[in-house]
Order: structure tokens, then sequence, then C-alpha cells
């Protein structure tokens, strides 16, 4: 490796140096690293530490190898192995020899006052940067269409669940608004991750800074970055905000691993709640009559590699001494995977979702149950001036009659209910109504009419100002 071929009197091991190469994940990062190495090299000539002749020949080099890598003229598998023999271990040294056989020796000057630690840290937060932009965007298209299934769907209704048992009648409008919620809430945690992402690291040097007259903060404002990390042992030694991000990815993956689980069950003969599009869909090599929710299954089970990659990063960091060791080589991988994943998984969710019909008929034969307005029974007598426990009991009785006789809340009759409770009155019939029990809800957030309209209104109003 000639950038160290100064100290050492033989070559490392082909095995060795095959063992520890990085360039077949970090050769995804040559945009970010040419995008860095242009900054720097104009802040060189700024600061005079190197003529601007020399800094418009790197910059014209670095230029033309991005050209090359996007054209698929240059391959980094040519700087893995030319002629039998590694020449670059990463994309830093990969690029920084393309240049050199480009514009000669003074390709050399383009890693004056800087390391590949310090290289590397900016690369993954210009990365890192660019991935959550991205993954904003594709959340927002998933609460979209979110929002025009609510509005499609607004005055259907639907039985909501706790513990997988039918609890109370909801809209089926209040299910999706739910889940722009959450899936806003991830938003949030990747915007406030982004805040410190977007601080440089470059000028940090191996660990200790340089001698060498840099100004970090105009590598940092052309770069775009509203900061620089000010201790330089921090701005190679951490990786925390790699961490955050694989936290924040994770927990959208539980959010989208939750709404894949349900499109599995609302979508089985037993459910009969929703039809996922034959385009998300796949059939049986042997049975003919099946279509299965592959998609849905395949965001579910991808879920794990997000986890496995946040757990990964965490246990690579938590025994490193200050500043860099190359164990944190290891963490381009799980990062660059995870990107990748959970923008796959946004889209497929968000396709999925657009495709998928719900079966209203099967919502409306659910109805007949009206055992879910049991609270609403409960609320009733506590108007009428009945502790709440109470009320509670009194009610319980009730539905254990209903269910052992196998008859429903309205087919008791006015004396039947007085047995259970002088307080019931001729205006019980009016409480045991699905519609009129979803209406009755006041509070803010919940499922009336009146707060569904109002949270779609509000949601149109926020994603468009985005």
């Amino acid at each position: 490796m000639k950038q160290w071929k100064g100290r050492f009197r033989s070559r490392l091991h082909p095995k060795a140096l095959a063992f520890s190469t990085s360039l077949p994940v970090d050769k995804q990062l040559y945009r970010e690293d040419i995008e860095g190495s242009l900054a720097h090299v104009a802040m060189l000539a700024g600061q005079k530490i190197i003529t601007k002749q020399e800094s418009q020949k790197i910059q014209r080099g670095l230029l033309a190898i991005r050209r090359e890598i996007e054209s698929g003229k240059f391959s980094f598998d040519t700087m893995t192995n030319r002629g039998g023999r590694f020449v670059a271990e990463d994309v830093h040294m990969a690029i920084e020899q393309r240049l050199i056989d480009l514009v000669g020796p003074v390709g050399g000057k383009l890693h004056t006052a800087r390391s590949r630690n310090d290289q590397i840290a900016v690369d993954e937060r210009l990365y890192l940067r660019r991935a959550i932009e991205n993954i904003q965007k594709q959340i927002r298209i998933f609460q979209k269409s979110f929002l025009r299934k609510a509005e499609q769907y607004s005055d259907v209704v639907m039985p909501g669940y706790t513990h997988l048992q039918q609890a109370q009648p909801v809209l089926l409008a209040h299910y999706f608004l739910a889940y722009i919620s959450m899936i806003d809430r991830d938003d949030e945690r990747y915007a406030d991750c982004l805040d410190r992402v977007n601080r440089s690291p470059l000028g940090a040097g191996a660990l200790a800074g340089t001698s060498f007259p840099i100004d970090r903060r105009v590598v940092a404002k052309q770069l775009k970055f509203n900061s620089v990390i000010e201790n330089s042992i921090d701005a190679v030694a951490d990786r925390d905000v790699l961490i955050e991000f694989l936290s924040a990815s994770a927990i959208t993956m539980m959010h989208l691993s939750r709404f894949a689980e349900e499109m599995v069950l609302w979508s089985s003969q037993e459910w009969h709640f929703a039809e996922i599009g034959d385009a998300f869909t796949t059939g049986s090599s042997i049975m003919p009559q099946k279509k299965n929710p592959d998609m849905a299954e395949l965001v579910r089970g991808k879920t794990g590699r997000v986890y496995g990659s946040l757990v990964a990063l965490l246990t690579i960091m938590k025994g490193l001494p200050l500043a860099y060791n190359r164990d944190l080589q290891e963490d381009k991988e799980p990062v660059i995977d995870t990107v990748r994943t959970v923008k796959d998984c946004l889209e497929i969710c968000s396709l999925m979702l657009q495709s998928t019909t719900f079966n209203t008929k099967r919502f409306e034969d659910d109805w007949q149950s009206d055992l879910l307005l049991a609270t609403e029974v409960a609320d009733y007598l506590v108007r009428k001036g009945m502790p709440f426990r109470s009320a509670h009991g009194v009610v319980g009785k009730i539905v254990h009659h209903c269910v052992d006789t196998k008859i429903s809340l309205k087919d008791l009759s006015l004396s039947e209910y007085k047995k259970y409770s002088r307080l019931f009155m001729d205006d019980i019939c009016s409480v045991i109504d699905l519609r009129a029990s979803i209406a009755r809800k006041r509070s803010e957030g919940s499922t009336s009419p009146r707060e569904i309209q109002k949270a779609i209104l509000r949601w149109k109003k926020k994603l468009k100002s985005r």
C-alpha cells in the first residue's frame, strides 16, 4: 500500500489486505467522498496551503473521476486487483490513486491537512444527510396514501380491537389516521437526527487537528453543514449519529411491520377485511387457490435486519477507546443496508396500500354484534348518577346474560334492563346504536365524524406545506 510504504519493509499479505478492504462497501460513498474532497481542496487554495493552479487541476481531476464512475468507464474492481495485486483498500485511496493517474504527482496534495479518519466521518454524514431527506420524502408519500384511504372510507364503521378482541366501534378512517400520526413521529425523529448529522468533522485530522492554517468553517459552509464538531477527537471517534439514525429506522420499521401484520391478518379468509391488489401478492407453486401477502410478510421480515444493524453498531462501539479504531470500518454496511431497506419498505408499503380495497360489507356484518356498545351502556348509567366502577359491574352481568342466551343488547326489553338497575329508562334504546355511539364521542382526537374530518383537513394542510 503506497500510502504507508515508507514505514514498512514488506507488503501487507494479500489475504490480510483482502480481509481488511472496505472498498466493496464504501465505494457507494464515492459521490460524498468527491464532494468533500472538492470542498477541502478549494479551502487549501483559499488558505494558500496549495496554489490556485494546483487546486484547479485537482478539482478537474476529481470531476473527471466522478464522470468516469457514473458513466461506467471507471470500475472500482480495477483498484482492488490491478495486475494480480491490490492497490486500494477503500474508496478514499481508490479515488486518490485514480487522481494521481490522471493529473500526476500533484494529486498527492489532495490529502494535505486531512486524514482518512475525518474524511470517512464527513463522507458518512453527507451520505446520511441525503439518505434521511430521501426517507422523509418516502414517509410523506406513505402518509398521503393513508390520507387518501381515510377520505375514501370516511363513513365506514369497523370494530376496533384491543388484545385482538373486538372492543368498540370506530370509523375505518380513524384507523388510517392513526398510522399517519405514528409515521409523522418517525419523520420528527429523522428531522431531529438530521440536526446532529449536519455538523462537519472535516479538519479534525487523525485525532489532534492539523498544524496547517485550514479554515474548517469555510469547508463546512461549502458542504452546507450547519456547524463543525469542535473537539477533534470526538469528530473522528464517535458514531452516535449513525446509531441514532439506526434507532429511528428501527422504530420506523416497527411501525411498518405492525401495518404489514395487519394487512396479513386482514387479507386472510378468516378476517376478510381487505384484499391486497394482485400486483403485490403472489401465488403458490402447488396450491392454485392461494393469494399470499408476500410483500407485507417481507416488510415484516426485513424489520429484523434493521434491528440487527442497530444492535451490531451499538456492539461495535461499546468497548472502543478513543479515538479512531479500525473496528469503525464495520459501521458502513449496517447503515447503507438500513438506508436501502427502509426506503424500499416505505415505497412498497405505500404502493401496496394504494392497491388494497377494504371490505365494507364484512365490517357491516360485524355491526350485528352490538356487545361492542357495552361501554356506551355503562356510560349511560354514569350519566344517570351511578359510579363508573359500579356501572361496569352491572353491564358486565348484562353482557354475561346476552352471551349465555345468545341474544344482543338491543334484544333486551326495558323491563329486563331494569332487573339490573332501576336507572334504565326508555332512552336506553338510543344508546344501543353503532353510528350514534361514534357520533357521541366528544374528546379531541376521537373517532367521531366531526373529529375525523378535522383531522383529515389538518393532515392535508400539514402534508401540503411540506
